[in-house]
């Protein structure tokens, strides 16, 4: 599942204002079973459960035991939705995960082109997602920098994107934001597809507003060898999401051995977000259970 489909199908789903079953109930069914990780579930994962309304599927996603969101179409939401999504997450004591600091071109908007207009354009989507981050209690911020532009050596493109992300981590420092830059493999024309690529950006940005998105689904493709290379990047690393593969779908349904993953990454003391970036395995309310079952299956490495 691409990152567009993720955005439009969050804001699709957060037009709709239809009563859930559980809001006329008054009363969602609880999970017995706690997380030992902070798991993010994103919205229209747990649709057939919780209803179109965005609000009502995170209510039912607290009463399973999930105390975080992430929503990367947050940005495009109106303001008052962006606030009610912060007060109702501020009521269940849950947290935000990152949304999207979209361009709105699906990444074709090159940041490695060192061109003064998508410079421009990215200050000014970093001073929106400052005043989205305050209505929604975010912390972080997705950027992608976009497309190779293969008219420059590419030495060249990375000055270009260090720039640009210097010029994003002065918007976010003030704030106590943090951008955390994301390599992807939906497409090779991507720039930036790797983690110690991502690792070295950061690095010479040098600021506590530019960290590294680790997402176990993209590194398992584009090169594998997940563990060492999350220890290699510790320091540099904010946030982490999650999908199996191939698929792109829950824990258990392809090839990565979840359970020892979050078991190291519990050894390791992370207590940050872990972002269900990814589909239903099955679908309807039996894959919504099901998707339950396995991250409660993954998620119980201390047994």
């Amino acid at each position: 599942m691409k990152r567009s489909t993720f955005i439009q199908n969050s804001v699709l789903a957060g037009i709709s204002m239809a009563v859930s079953p559980f809001t006329s109930a008054g009363e969602i069914p609880k999970s017995k079973k706690t997380f030992n990780m902070n798991y993010a579930p994103h919205d229209g994962m747990f649709k057939n459960h919780g209803g179109k309304n965005f609000l009502d599927q995170i209510r039912y996603m607290n009463g399973q035991g999930f105390n975080a969101i992430e929503d990367n179409g947050m940005l495009a939401r109106p303001k008052a939705e962006q606030e009610e999504i912060g007060k109702l997450l501020n009521e269940l004591k849950m947290q935000m995960g990152v949304f999207v600091v979209d361009g709105g071109d699906n990444w074709k908007t090159s940041l490695a082109s060192g061109k003064k207009e998508f410079k421009d354009h990215f200050a000014e989507t970093c001073r929106r997602s400052v005043e989205t981050a305050k209505r929604c209690n975010a912390k972080w911020a997705t950027v992608v920098p976009g497309f190779f532009d293969r008219s420059l050596p590419m030495d060249i493109q990375t000055s270009h994107v260090i720039e640009a992300m210097r010029i994003g981590a002065a918007i976010f420092e003030p704030h106590g934001l943090i951008m955390v830059l994301e390599p992807l493999s939906d497409t090779p024309e991507l720039f930036l597809r790797h983690s110690d690529q991502t690792f070295m950006i950061c690095k010479a940005v040098n600021s506590p507003s530019c960290k590294l998105l680790y997402d176990i689904y993209h590194m398992q493709r584009n090169e594998g060898d997940l563990i060492k290379n999350i220890d290699r990047y510790w320091d540099e690393i904010a946030y982490i999401q999650i999908g199996d593969n191939p698929g792109r779908n829950e824990p258990g349904t392809g090839e990565i051995n979840y359970k020892n993953i979050f078991k190291y990454l519990n050894s390791k003391g992370y207590k940050g977000v872990l972002g269900m970036e990814h589909g239903n395995f099955k679908e309807g309310k039996e894959g919504e259970l099901s998707l339950i079952k396995s991250y409660q299956e993954a998620d119980n490495f201390l047994v």
